[in-house]
Protein backbone atom coordinates (compact mmCIF):
# COMPACT_ATOMS: atom_id res chain seq x y z
CA UNK A 1 0.00 0.00 0.00
CA UNK A 2 1.61 3.62 -1.18
CA UNK A 3 1.98 6.06 1.89
CA UNK A 4 -1.30 8.78 1.95
CA UNK A 5 -0.76 11.50 -0.29
CA UNK A 6 0.70 14.26 0.73
CA UNK A 7 -1.61 18.05 1.62
CA UNK A 8 -3.85 16.14 3.25
CA UNK A 9 -6.10 15.73 0.29
CA UNK A 10 -6.37 11.63 0.54
CA UNK A 11 -9.81 11.45 -1.63
CA UNK A 12 -8.51 13.73 -4.34
CA UNK A 13 -7.65 11.83 -7.08
CA UNK A 14 -4.74 14.33 -8.38
CA UNK A 15 -3.28 13.96 -4.93
CA UNK A 16 -2.98 10.60 -5.49
CA UNK A 17 -1.19 10.85 -8.53
CA UNK A 18 0.96 13.61 -7.42
CA UNK A 19 2.27 11.84 -4.53
CA UNK A 20 2.82 8.10 -6.74
CA UNK A 21 4.75 10.53 -9.36
CA UNK A 22 6.79 11.27 -6.38
CA UNK A 23 7.60 8.09 -5.79
CA UNK A 24 8.84 7.11 -9.23
CA UNK A 25 10.55 9.91 -9.93
CA UNK A 26 12.08 10.63 -5.84
CA UNK A 27 12.45 6.98 -5.30
CA UNK A 28 13.50 5.49 -8.51
CA UNK A 29 10.28 3.06 -8.58
CA UNK A 30 8.67 1.09 -11.40
CA UNK A 31 5.42 3.23 -12.50
CA UNK A 32 3.53 -0.38 -13.12
CA UNK A 33 4.85 -1.73 -9.84
CA UNK A 34 3.95 1.80 -7.96
CA UNK A 35 0.20 1.33 -9.56
CA UNK A 36 -0.25 -2.20 -8.63
CA UNK A 37 0.90 -1.85 -4.95
CA UNK A 38 -1.33 1.11 -4.64
CA UNK A 39 -4.62 0.71 -2.92
CA UNK A 40 -6.21 3.23 -5.67
CA UNK A 41 -10.28 4.04 -4.77
CA UNK A 42 -12.28 2.31 -7.17
CA UNK A 43 -14.28 5.38 -8.30
CA UNK A 44 -10.93 7.03 -9.51
CA UNK A 45 -8.49 4.19 -10.64
CA UNK A 46 -8.91 5.19 -14.16
CA UNK A 47 -8.23 8.85 -13.66
CA UNK A 48 -5.22 7.95 -11.27
CA UNK A 49 -3.26 5.58 -13.56
CA UNK A 50 -3.95 7.90 -16.87
CA UNK A 51 -2.38 10.55 -14.60
CA UNK A 52 0.28 8.67 -13.70
CA UNK A 53 1.36 6.85 -16.99
CA UNK A 54 0.59 10.08 -18.89
CA UNK A 55 2.53 12.60 -16.95
CA UNK A 56 5.63 9.50 -16.88
CA UNK A 57 5.88 9.95 -20.18
CA UNK A 58 5.22 13.30 -21.17
CA UNK A 59 7.64 14.52 -18.37
CA UNK A 60 9.55 16.61 -20.30
CA UNK A 61 7.01 18.27 -22.58
CA UNK A 62 4.61 19.28 -19.66
CA UNK A 63 7.84 20.77 -17.67
CA UNK A 64 8.96 22.87 -21.03
CA UNK A 65 5.06 24.16 -20.33
CA UNK A 66 5.59 24.94 -16.76
CA UNK A 67 9.19 26.41 -16.86
CA UNK A 68 8.31 29.16 -18.84
CA UNK A 69 6.18 30.68 -15.40
CA UNK A 70 8.59 29.77 -13.03
CA UNK A 71 11.37 31.66 -11.60
CA UNK A 72 12.64 28.96 -9.50
CA UNK A 73 12.46 25.45 -9.98
CA UNK A 74 10.39 24.08 -7.57
CA UNK A 75 10.55 21.08 -5.15
CA UNK A 76 9.79 18.02 -6.86
CA UNK A 77 6.14 17.25 -5.06
CA UNK A 78 4.97 20.38 -6.28
CA UNK A 79 6.40 20.10 -9.65
CA UNK A 80 4.37 17.08 -9.72
CA UNK A 81 1.51 18.69 -8.68
CA UNK A 82 2.15 21.07 -11.62
CA UNK A 83 2.55 18.23 -13.90
CA UNK A 84 -0.69 16.75 -12.95
CA UNK A 85 -2.62 20.14 -13.91
CA UNK A 86 -0.58 21.08 -17.11
CA UNK A 87 -1.36 17.36 -18.47
CA UNK A 88 -4.95 17.60 -17.63
CA UNK A 89 -5.15 20.97 -19.40
CA UNK A 90 -3.26 20.44 -22.55
CA UNK A 91 -3.24 16.69 -23.14
CA UNK A 92 -6.28 15.53 -21.49
CA UNK A 93 -8.33 17.72 -23.10
CA UNK A 94 -10.37 18.45 -19.40
CA UNK A 95 -12.04 21.93 -18.90
CA UNK A 96 -9.41 24.94 -17.17
CA UNK A 97 -11.85 25.54 -14.17
CA UNK A 98 -11.97 22.29 -13.49
CA UNK A 99 -8.00 20.88 -13.96
CA UNK A 100 -6.71 24.18 -12.17
CA UNK A 101 -9.43 24.15 -9.16
CA UNK A 102 -9.25 20.49 -8.69
CA UNK A 103 -4.85 20.38 -8.75
CA UNK A 104 -5.52 23.07 -6.27
CA UNK A 105 -7.18 21.43 -4.02
CA UNK A 106 -4.88 18.33 -3.89
CA UNK A 107 -2.40 20.65 -3.09
CA UNK A 108 -1.02 21.58 0.62
CA UNK A 109 -1.66 25.14 1.70
CA UNK A 110 1.96 25.96 1.40
CA UNK A 111 1.83 24.76 -2.51
CA UNK A 112 -1.83 26.59 -3.25
CA UNK A 113 -0.52 30.21 -4.01
CA UNK A 114 1.78 29.16 -6.41
CA UNK A 115 0.15 26.53 -8.11
CA UNK A 116 -3.04 28.18 -8.73
CA UNK A 117 -0.85 31.20 -10.30
CA UNK A 118 1.03 28.71 -12.49
CA UNK A 119 -1.75 26.35 -13.69
CA UNK A 120 -3.84 29.41 -14.88
CA UNK A 121 -0.78 30.96 -17.43
CA UNK A 122 -0.36 27.11 -18.40
CA UNK A 123 -4.19 27.19 -19.01
CA UNK A 124 -4.28 29.84 -21.48
CA UNK A 125 -0.75 29.02 -23.20
CA UNK A 126 -0.66 27.91 -26.49
CA UNK A 127 2.18 25.25 -26.66
CA UNK A 128 4.93 26.00 -28.87
CA UNK A 129 7.62 23.29 -28.93
CA UNK A 130 11.11 24.64 -29.89
CA UNK A 131 12.59 20.94 -30.62
CA UNK A 132 10.43 17.53 -31.44
CA UNK A 133 12.31 15.70 -28.59
CA UNK A 134 10.50 18.04 -26.29
CA UNK A 135 7.22 17.93 -28.15
CA UNK A 136 7.58 14.19 -28.30
CA UNK A 137 8.70 14.16 -24.59
CA UNK A 138 12.03 11.73 -24.98
CA UNK A 139 15.81 12.50 -23.73
CA UNK A 140 17.35 14.08 -27.24
CA UNK A 141 19.78 10.50 -27.38
CA UNK A 142 16.57 8.60 -28.05
CA UNK A 143 15.09 10.90 -30.88
CA UNK A 144 18.31 11.65 -32.37
CA UNK A 145 19.06 7.76 -32.34
CA UNK A 146 16.22 6.48 -34.17
CA UNK A 147 15.90 9.50 -36.90
CA UNK A 148 19.66 8.40 -37.59
CA UNK A 149 18.55 4.39 -37.55
CA UNK A 150 14.82 4.79 -39.18
CA UNK A 151 14.51 7.93 -40.76
CA UNK A 152 12.65 11.15 -38.92
CA UNK A 153 9.59 10.00 -40.40
CA UNK A 154 9.26 6.41 -39.22
CA UNK A 155 11.16 7.73 -35.90
CA UNK A 156 8.87 10.29 -34.94
CA UNK A 157 5.60 8.42 -35.83
CA UNK A 158 6.93 5.17 -33.42
CA UNK A 159 7.54 7.59 -30.75
CA UNK A 160 4.44 9.33 -31.05
CA UNK A 161 2.75 6.49 -30.99
CA UNK A 162 4.17 4.88 -27.87
CA UNK A 163 2.83 8.20 -26.14
CA UNK A 164 -0.64 6.67 -26.51
CA UNK A 165 -2.00 4.07 -24.06
CA UNK A 166 -0.75 0.58 -25.71
CA UNK A 167 -4.00 -1.72 -26.54
CA UNK A 168 -4.10 -5.12 -24.42
CA UNK A 169 -3.82 -8.20 -26.48
CA UNK A 170 -5.33 -11.21 -24.72
CA UNK A 171 -4.63 -15.01 -25.96
CA UNK A 172 -6.88 -18.02 -26.01
CA UNK A 173 -5.63 -19.44 -22.84
CA UNK A 174 -5.89 -15.91 -21.36
CA UNK A 175 -2.18 -14.74 -21.52
CA UNK A 176 -1.61 -11.26 -21.94
CA UNK A 177 0.31 -10.68 -24.53
CA UNK A 178 1.47 -8.01 -27.30
CA UNK A 179 0.68 -9.09 -30.74
CA UNK A 180 3.92 -8.53 -31.93
CA UNK A 181 5.41 -10.70 -29.07
CA UNK A 182 3.09 -13.64 -30.66
CA UNK A 183 3.95 -12.74 -34.37
CA UNK A 184 7.91 -13.91 -33.07
CA UNK A 185 6.30 -17.19 -31.90
CA UNK A 186 4.93 -17.80 -35.29
CA UNK A 187 7.86 -17.30 -36.65
CA UNK A 188 9.66 -19.71 -34.86
CA UNK A 189 7.31 -22.44 -36.12
CA UNK A 190 7.77 -25.12 -34.31
CA UNK A 191 6.57 -28.85 -35.50
CA UNK A 192 5.23 -31.73 -33.84
CA UNK A 193 8.11 -33.67 -31.87
CA UNK A 194 10.26 -31.16 -32.35
CA UNK A 195 12.84 -29.83 -29.69
CA UNK A 196 13.18 -26.27 -29.23
CA UNK A 197 14.84 -23.89 -27.23
CA UNK A 198 13.65 -20.55 -25.90
CA UNK A 199 17.00 -19.20 -24.58
CA UNK A 200 16.09 -15.78 -22.96
CA UNK A 201 12.29 -16.96 -21.99
CA UNK A 202 10.98 -14.91 -19.10
CA UNK A 203 8.45 -14.64 -18.72
CA UNK A 204 7.21 -17.05 -20.79
CA UNK A 205 4.69 -15.84 -23.18
CA UNK A 206 6.95 -17.19 -26.36
CA UNK A 207 7.97 -20.27 -24.80
CA UNK A 208 4.00 -20.90 -23.70
CA UNK A 209 2.46 -19.69 -27.28
CA UNK A 210 5.19 -22.29 -28.82
CA UNK A 211 4.37 -25.40 -26.74
CA UNK A 212 0.83 -25.66 -28.13
CA UNK A 213 2.33 -26.83 -31.23
CA UNK A 214 3.22 -29.98 -29.68
CA UNK A 215 6.84 -29.49 -30.01
CA UNK A 216 9.17 -30.03 -27.19
CA UNK A 217 10.16 -26.41 -26.08
CA UNK A 218 12.62 -25.80 -23.43
CA UNK A 219 12.50 -22.77 -22.08
CA UNK A 220 15.53 -21.15 -20.07
CA UNK A 221 16.26 -17.89 -18.37
CA UNK A 222 19.68 -16.90 -16.47
CA UNK A 223 17.38 -15.20 -13.69
CA UNK A 224 15.63 -17.78 -11.44
CA UNK A 225 12.80 -15.49 -10.75
CA UNK A 226 12.23 -15.01 -14.27
CA UNK A 227 12.55 -19.54 -14.82
CA UNK A 228 9.82 -18.76 -11.86
CA UNK A 229 7.62 -16.93 -13.77
CA UNK A 230 7.93 -19.09 -16.79
CA UNK A 231 7.06 -21.99 -15.06
CA UNK A 232 4.35 -19.95 -13.10
CA UNK A 233 2.95 -18.97 -16.48
CA UNK A 234 3.37 -22.51 -17.95
CA UNK A 235 0.94 -23.77 -15.04
CA UNK A 236 -1.57 -20.66 -15.41
CA UNK A 237 -2.13 -21.51 -19.32
CA UNK A 238 -2.25 -25.31 -19.61
CA UNK A 239 1.11 -25.23 -21.60
CA UNK A 240 3.32 -28.25 -21.33
CA UNK A 241 6.64 -27.42 -21.49
CA UNK A 242 9.75 -29.88 -22.02
CA UNK A 243 11.30 -28.35 -19.18
CA UNK A 244 12.12 -24.94 -17.45
CA UNK A 245 16.18 -24.10 -16.59
CA UNK A 246 17.42 -21.29 -14.73
CA UNK A 247 20.82 -20.94 -17.08
CA UNK A 248 23.29 -18.63 -19.09
CA UNK A 249 22.35 -18.58 -22.15
CA UNK A 250 25.99 -18.47 -23.75
CA UNK A 251 26.91 -21.45 -21.20
CA UNK A 252 23.55 -23.27 -21.52
CA UNK A 253 23.39 -26.77 -19.86
CA UNK A 254 23.32 -28.61 -23.21
CA UNK A 255 24.88 -30.50 -26.00
CA UNK A 256 25.76 -28.99 -29.17
CA UNK A 257 23.25 -30.00 -31.62
CA UNK A 258 20.60 -30.83 -28.99
CA UNK A 259 17.69 -28.31 -30.73
CA UNK A 260 15.28 -28.41 -33.95
CA UNK A 261 15.06 -24.31 -33.42
CA UNK A 262 16.18 -21.94 -31.05
CA UNK A 263 14.76 -18.85 -30.31
CA UNK A 264 17.11 -15.73 -29.23
CA UNK A 265 14.33 -13.08 -27.99
CA UNK A 266 17.84 -11.11 -26.29
CA UNK A 267 17.52 -8.54 -23.76
CA UNK A 268 17.54 -5.78 -25.38
CA UNK A 269 17.35 -1.61 -24.78
CA UNK A 270 13.63 -1.98 -24.76
CA UNK A 271 12.88 1.07 -27.04
CA UNK A 272 10.22 -0.47 -29.03
CA UNK A 273 7.88 -1.09 -25.44
CA UNK A 274 8.30 2.42 -24.42
CA UNK A 275 4.17 2.67 -24.81
CA UNK A 276 3.70 -0.12 -22.19
CA UNK A 277 6.73 0.64 -19.67
CA UNK A 278 6.13 4.01 -19.30
CA UNK A 279 9.14 5.37 -16.77
CA UNK A 280 11.38 3.77 -19.27
CA UNK A 281 12.70 6.22 -21.42
CA UNK A 282 14.25 8.15 -18.64
CA UNK A 283 16.16 5.37 -17.49
CA UNK A 284 17.94 3.89 -20.37
CA UNK A 285 21.03 5.17 -21.88
CA UNK A 286 23.22 5.13 -24.81
CA UNK A 287 25.84 3.18 -23.03
CA UNK A 288 22.98 0.60 -22.19
CA UNK A 289 22.21 -0.29 -26.09
CA UNK A 290 26.10 -0.83 -27.09
CA UNK A 291 26.64 -3.14 -23.54
CA UNK A 292 23.02 -4.97 -24.71
CA UNK A 293 24.43 -5.21 -28.12
CA UNK A 294 27.96 -7.10 -27.04
CA UNK A 295 25.50 -9.47 -25.00
CA UNK A 296 23.10 -10.39 -27.61
CA UNK A 297 25.95 -11.12 -29.95
CA UNK A 298 27.31 -13.38 -27.18
CA UNK A 299 23.78 -15.06 -27.32
CA UNK A 300 23.23 -15.38 -30.59
CA UNK A 301 26.84 -16.71 -31.37
CA UNK A 302 25.50 -19.85 -28.78
CA UNK A 303 22.47 -20.38 -30.22
CA UNK A 304 24.47 -21.40 -33.53
CA UNK A 305 25.93 -24.29 -31.49
CA UNK A 306 22.78 -25.43 -29.88
CA UNK A 307 20.82 -26.09 -32.70
CA UNK A 308 21.13 -29.27 -35.04
CA UNK A 309 23.14 -29.19 -38.79
CA UNK A 310 20.06 -27.91 -40.74
CA UNK A 311 18.05 -26.05 -38.08
CA UNK A 312 16.70 -22.72 -37.65
CA UNK A 313 18.06 -19.97 -35.08
CA UNK A 314 15.75 -17.15 -34.49
CA UNK A 315 17.02 -13.72 -33.34
CA UNK A 316 14.04 -11.38 -32.06
CA UNK A 317 14.14 -7.92 -30.18
CA UNK A 318 11.66 -5.75 -28.98
CA UNK A 319 13.90 -2.46 -29.83
CA UNK A 320 14.29 -0.45 -33.05
CA UNK A 321 18.03 0.52 -32.79
CA UNK A 322 20.43 -0.16 -36.00
CA UNK A 323 23.43 -1.64 -33.01
CA UNK A 324 20.51 -3.83 -31.62
CA UNK A 325 18.94 -5.28 -35.12
CA UNK A 326 20.72 -5.06 -38.39
CA UNK A 327 23.91 -4.89 -36.86
CA UNK A 328 23.77 -8.00 -34.64
CA UNK A 329 22.48 -9.66 -38.00
CA UNK A 330 25.96 -7.96 -40.21
CA UNK A 331 27.73 -10.06 -37.18
CA UNK A 332 26.21 -13.34 -37.49
CA UNK A 333 26.60 -12.97 -41.34
CA UNK A 334 30.53 -13.11 -40.80
CA UNK A 335 30.39 -15.67 -38.14
CA UNK A 336 27.84 -18.12 -39.82
CA UNK A 337 28.39 -17.39 -43.29
CA UNK A 338 26.85 -20.31 -44.03
CA UNK A 339 23.74 -19.50 -42.46
CA UNK A 340 20.80 -18.16 -44.70
CA UNK A 341 18.84 -15.56 -43.82
CA UNK A 342 15.40 -16.83 -44.55
CA UNK A 343 12.89 -13.83 -45.51
CA UNK A 344 10.31 -12.99 -43.97
CA UNK A 345 7.28 -12.94 -46.12
CA UNK A 346 4.23 -11.83 -43.69
CA UNK A 347 2.84 -8.61 -44.91
CA UNK A 348 2.39 -7.64 -41.03
CA UNK A 349 6.39 -7.00 -41.29
CA UNK A 350 8.62 -4.67 -42.98
CA UNK A 351 11.97 -5.57 -44.75
CA UNK A 352 14.58 -4.49 -42.58
CA UNK A 353 18.56 -5.49 -43.80
CA UNK A 354 17.90 -9.07 -43.86
CA UNK A 355 15.71 -9.28 -41.32
CA UNK A 356 11.79 -7.75 -40.78
CA UNK A 357 10.80 -5.03 -38.52
CA UNK A 358 7.05 -4.00 -36.97
CA UNK A 359 7.20 -0.47 -35.91
CA UNK A 360 4.53 0.73 -33.62
CA UNK A 361 2.77 2.70 -35.87
CA UNK A 362 2.07 -0.22 -38.18
CA UNK A 363 -0.33 -2.32 -36.55
CA UNK A 364 -0.52 -1.03 -33.19
CA UNK A 365 1.66 -3.01 -31.64
CA UNK A 366 5.07 -2.75 -30.22
CA UNK A 367 8.06 -2.56 -32.27
CA UNK A 368 9.92 -5.99 -33.02
CA UNK A 369 12.61 -6.92 -35.09
CA UNK A 370 12.92 -10.66 -35.93
CA UNK A 371 15.33 -12.31 -38.69
CA UNK A 372 15.11 -16.17 -39.25
CA UNK A 373 18.62 -18.45 -40.17
CA UNK A 374 18.80 -21.52 -41.76
CA UNK A 375 22.13 -23.41 -40.50
CA UNK A 376 23.49 -25.80 -42.94
CA UNK A 377 23.15 -29.38 -43.63
CA UNK A 378 20.95 -31.80 -42.12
Amino acid sequence: MSRPPSGGASGNARAVAAQLLDRIEGDGAFANLVLASADLPERDAGLITELVYGVTRMRRALDHLIDGFVADPPDLATRNLLRVGAYQLHMMGTPAYAAVSETVQAASRRQRGFVNAVLRRVADLEAAWPAEAIRLSYPDWVVERLELDLGADDAHAALEHMNRPPPVTVRLDGYTQDQASQWVAELVDPQPGERVLDMCAGPGGKATAMARSRAAVVAADHRRHRARLVAANAAKTGALLAGVVAANGFQAPFRPGTFDRVLVDAPCSGLGVLGRRADARWRITPEDVEELALLQAELVCAAFGLVRPGGVVVYSVCTMTKAETVAIDQLVAREHPDAVAVPIAAPRWRPHGRGALVLPQDHSTDGMFAVIYKTPGG
